[in-house]
């Protein structure tokens, strides 16, 4: 069994069903509000490990969709700044277990780092409004 700090969008259904299936698999789950934590440059990189820039991005993120941001051509600083002032464009779910951090729910790596309870349902970050109805 894993603590898991689990920064989300309150209200998002996906975010909902992340933590269900983290909660059915055996892991305590300590939710806490992506959009009111006082984020840093420091506290928020680690999140993004080798990524690539993009990656980090919610691309539901109504300045995402607009075309306003494109995160092809942002660099590293650029796409911090831009999250902490605007933390929606922030990829979520944000999650740490001790020192390793993880942005966006990719359920295959979820499982090869903690462990997951096996599902029909799929379960990743894609947003659920989004896939419904086309918006955030």
């Amino acid at each position: 069994m894993a603590h898991v700090i689990f920064y989300e969008k309150p209200g998002c259904a996906g975010n909902a069903r992340q933590k269900a299936l983290l909660v059915a698999s055996g892991h305590e789950v300590e939710a806490r509000n992506l959009l009111t934590e006082p984020w840093s440059m420091s506290s928020l990189r680690p999140y993004f490990g080798a990524k690539p820039v993009p990656e980090w991005f919610n691309a539901s993120s109504p300045r995402i969709k607009s075309g306003e941001i494109d995160p092809d051509k942002v660099t590293p600083q650029q796409a911090l700044v831009m999250m902490i002032v605007d933390p929606v464009l922030i990829r979520r779910p944000l999650m740490r277990i001790g020192d390793h951090c993880e942005a966006g729910f990719d359920s295959t790596a979820v499982d090869a780092w903690i462990g997951l309870k096996r599902t029909d349902e799929t379960v990743s970050d894609v947003c659920v409004r989004s896939i419904a109805n086309d918006t955030v």
